[in-house]
């Protein structure tokens, strides 16, 4: 291609010149030099993918919005902010999961957080309490789905001693097992306050599920046992 349009007379325009570079055999760089360009070129774009990403993957990050400070303050009364082994689970450990393709899809999904904080959707104490049955619900619902999946990246049955644990405590671990039960269905409020209506709310969740068959069940029950023996157990509680 000339410098000028054959058409117009014109000077092509720079994405075009761009594109007749890209597209053209250089004469200047060796082919060992581009493809060790090129490999270079995708460490760095990499490595700042990746501390990008992990940045967004900090406690600090995550109450960097006005809108999240309640959050905090609820949470550092829990268990899971303070306690007699010195573990502490933080934000993200909770919310953004561990495996790529899951924590990739969560970032996208936060995009919507980033929406509703710019719009002021709880930006008040008012419309904070107003949504929270809505996201403590939402939450529910990604955990159900997920079989307590960031819950199980620090606690798991396999890994427990019953035999060490409260009476009460080792009793329902054991029926929840034999129930093919999972972490959210007795531990909604672990590290937030629950809203008023919250059993009600998390009962709906579950009905939704599995109207649709969205719930994940162990020892080979069908959807519909899970649900009821899920309720039932929900109301001996």
């Amino acid at each position: 291609m000339s410098d000028q349009d054959n058409n117009t007379g014109k000077k092509p325009g720079f994405l075009r010149r761009l594109w007749a570079v890209v597209r053209s055999p250089t004469s200047a760089w060796s082919l060992g030099t581009l493809l060790i360009g090129g490999f270079v070129a995708g460490i760095l774009f990499w490595g700042s993918f990746h501390w990008a990403l992990e940045l967004t993957n900090t406690e600090k990050f995550c109450i960097s919005c006005h809108s999240m400070e309640r959050n905090f303050v609820e949470y550092q009364d829990t268990v899971h902010y303070n306690n007699h082994s010195g573990v502490r689970a933080t934000c993200p450990d909770c919310h953004v999961p561990k495996e790529w393709q899951h924590k990739i899809k969560a970032k996208i999904m936060a995009s919507k957080d980033v929406y509703h904080h710019l719009v002021g959707t709880i930006n008040t104490e008012e419309k904070y309490q107003e949504y929270r049955l809505h996201m403590a619900s939402l939450s529910w619902k990604k955990m159900k789905q997920s079989d307590s999946r960031e819950c199980r990246n620090c606690h798991k049955f396999e890994y427990m001693d019953f035999t060490i644990q409260e009476n009460r405590a080792a009793a329902q671990h054991q029926a929840a097992i034999d129930e093919g039960k999972t972490c959210i269905d007795c531990h909604q409020g672990i590290a937030h306050r629950l809203p008023e209506g919250y059993l009600d709310e998390y009962r709906k969740v579950v009905d939704d599920l599995a109207a649709n068959g969205d719930i994940p069940l162990g020892n080979g029950s069908s959807v519909a046992s899970a649900k009821s023996e899920l309720q039932e157990h929900l109301s001996s509680n």
